[in-house]
């Protein structure tokens, strides 16, 4: 992972991240907002991943339905936030949508992924706090405005 401020005032910070073949797409970027203290910020991403596993959120489950990308896929869109999480850790919310070889395409919320060749992430941060909260009866964390003005 390669990463370089690219831009920076008052108001925001932007942040590019490049990630390389092998790495683990979902785990780099937390682990990026942790060590930059990242705690508030959008992000964007365009690359590859020689597989992934993206995630359709049963509601009624409480759970995400795991759905296997096994093959070569263009990340033709991610977009997600980065939020501080119960534990007061960056945590991250990303979708995607991938391109297959044949045209189709597969989507959802990004658990994991391996990049290959490479995944070129614009991260904006707020100078905010934002707080992500779990939601016992949804049985995830959500974004909480409230929680984020202390």
């Amino acid at each position: 992972m390669k990463s370089k401020r690219i831009g920076a005032d008052d108001k925001a910070q932007v942040h590019v991240v490049i990630l390389d073949t092998g790495e683990e797409a979902f785990a780099a970027l937390t682990r990026f907002a942790a060590e930059s203290g990242v705690f508030a910020a959008s992000l964007t991403a365009i690359g590859a991943f020689e597989r992934a596993t993206v995630g359709w959120f049963d509601v009624a489950a409480k759970n995400y339905r795991k759905i296997a990308v096994d093959e070569q896929c263009e990340v033709l869109s991610a977009i997600g936030d980065v939020a501080a999480g119960d534990d007061g850790k960056p945590s991250l919310h990303v979708h995607v949508v991938l391109g297959l070889a044949d045209g189709s395409t597969r989507g959802g919320h990004l658990l994991a992924a391996t990049v290959r060749p490479t995944l070129e992430v614009i991260l904006t941060e707020a100078p905010a706090a934002l707080r992500r909260k779990k939601k016992p009866d949804l049985g995830i964390a959500l974004i909480d405005l409230a929680a984020g003005d202390g």
